[in-house]
């Protein structure tokens, strides 16, 4: 796809891929359907399948398969008629109606169309072995610009799905899903330990519910999603999960699990924050999605994000949501992490939030997870793995206090720390506790991460700056 000049980056080059791949997934998915079930109908017309036009190299080749694609395929594609009977049809229709086809090159085309058609996903040993290389690929994309957004690293992933554990009947959300991959590890995770039968399997996959803003990682989630054996990924919403006003949230739109890396900073449609009550209206995504959990997240059941430093420490509207949060739940642990595990793509120090909503907090627990020997700071080359969790793993078995052997400017500071709710109380909800102490972390940026990284941090301070003369305003009117 390199050698096309028309695909831009590899951002473009993988929603290339991706399109394709889901097509071909799902014509997978289709002959199987037409074996097993009687009287199966597509929602494709069969000109548009696959198998009819991408796997002949015979009909369509030269200048024709480009014509082929761009003014009759994608047209009939994005204008799709659903219908309840055929319930793939909306997650085509939610597929392709943002998407395009950059590709110029018929030469080219072709050549990566003949590549797909080599894997046989009806062989579960060939899903097995593209599915790994789908997720370098996903892996890659870090890379790509402002698309690493999408992005929560594995070793993290899978740390917090082994904390939450999981079962079969857990109805289960991620309420901005990037490509899927909480998700994709909740499923295996409920597999490993209780699918058992074909009615376990039905079950596990009825309770799974995602839904995701931005076309490329929606198009990624359900292809990805496809590849970890969802058969029929209705429950994949192409939609903005903040669009609904809080007082119209029901029963059914409550869950038992909800899995998040809330996307920070990002900028919201005009009007979204009139859809939260007055105290808690701001212009930050990462805020108006904690509201969301505790809204959507039922009694007596579990939720795990992802925030960054800031909602710690910061006041104004962040105090607010924290006394909700630990007034209604009980926000139990807190993992502190480097701010290079989500390089190269951003340099913000995050932090796991543990939380259940059935009696307010009365203590929290703080660990924070230091570089590993040997590391200055993870890298792309050099990324978080799940064994430098391990020390976090043994010691949410056997909490202990532990303090840090170095004293930082003549005061005590803990690596790990129990903290009661007056303590909290009296800092103003201050939870920015057991951090990392001066130079804990070195990291070290090319001049274009340094440029690169100046220009967004100002884009976010004058973000936070304007939201702080807003209220400033309101107060005054």
């Amino acid at each position: 796809m390199r050698k096309d000049e028309w695909v831009d980056g590899d951002a473009q080059r993988i929603g290339q891929l991706s399109w394709m791949l889901f097509l071909k997934l799902f014509d997978a998915k289709e002959q199987e359907y037409e074996l097993m079930k009687d009287n199966y109908e597509s929602p494709i017309p069969v000109k548009f399948q696959w198998r009819n036009w991408a796997e002949d190299d015979e009909w369509i080749t030269w200048e024709t398969l480009i014509n082929f694609v761009n003014n009759e395929l994608f047209p009939w594609l994005k204008e799709l008629k659903t219908s309840e009977d055929k319930p793939m049809s909306y997650i085509i229709k939610w597929v392709f109606e943002d998407s395009y086809n950059y590709m110029k090159s018929w030469t080219i085309m072709r050549q990566v169309i003949n590549k797909l058609d080599e894997i046989d996903f009806n062989k579960k040993e060939e899903v097995h072995i593209f599915n790994d290389i789908y997720e370098q690929l996903l892996n890659d994309l870090q890379s790509a610009g402002n698309a690493g957004e999408f992005y929560t690293p594995r070793a993290v992933t899978q740390f917090i799905v082994e904390r939450v554990q999981p079962k079969l009947w857990d109805r289960i959300i991620d309420h901005a899903c990037g490509t899927g991959w909480f998700l994709t590890w909740a499923l295996e995770y409920v597999r490993k330990n209780y699918v058992k039968t074909a009615e376990d399997e039905e079950l596990l996959q009825k309770n799974i519910y995602w839904a995701e803003l931005k076309q490329l990682p929606h198009l990624l989630a359900t292809t990805n999603l496809i590849l970890h054996g969802i058969e029929n990924p209705s429950n994949l919403k192409h939609k903005d999960s903040l669009a609904k006003p809080i007082n119209d949230i029901t029963d059914k739109d409550m869950y038992d699990i909800i899995l998040m890396n809330p996307p920070f900073w990002w900028t919201i449609k005009d009007g979204i924050e009139q859809n939260f009550p007055a105290e808690f209206r701001t212009k930050e995504t990462a805020n108006l999605f904690m509201v969301l959990i505790m809204e959507t997240l039922k009694n007596n059941w579990k939720a795990w994000i992802v925030l960054p430093d800031g909602f710690l420490f910061a006041e104004w509207i962040e105090t607010r949501i924290k006394e909700k949060l630990l007034d209604e739940c009980n926000l139990h642990t807190i993992i502190r992490l480097p701010k290079s595990v989500f390089a190269p793509y951003a340099s913000v120090a995050t932090n796991l939030l543990f939380f259940t909503k059935w009696e307010p907090t009365k203590e929290i627990w703080y660990y924070r997870v230091d570089m590993p020997e040997g590391y200055k700071a993870f890298s792309k080359t050099k990324p978080i793995q799940l064994k430098h969790l391990d020390c976090a793993k043994d010691w949410w078995d056997n909490r202990v206090e532990i303090k840090d052997e170095v004293v930082e400017w003549g005061t005590e500071t803990w690596k790990a720390k129990k903290f009661t709710i007056d303590e909290i109380k009296k800092w103003g909800y201050n939870l920015d506790l057991c951090g990392y102490p001066t130079k804990a972390e070195e990291v070290i940026l090319s001049p274009e991460e340094t440029a690169s990284n100046f220009i967004k941090r100002r884009e976010e301070l004058e973000v936070q700056l304007d939201e702080k003369i807003n209220q400033i305003l309101s107060l005054i009117k």
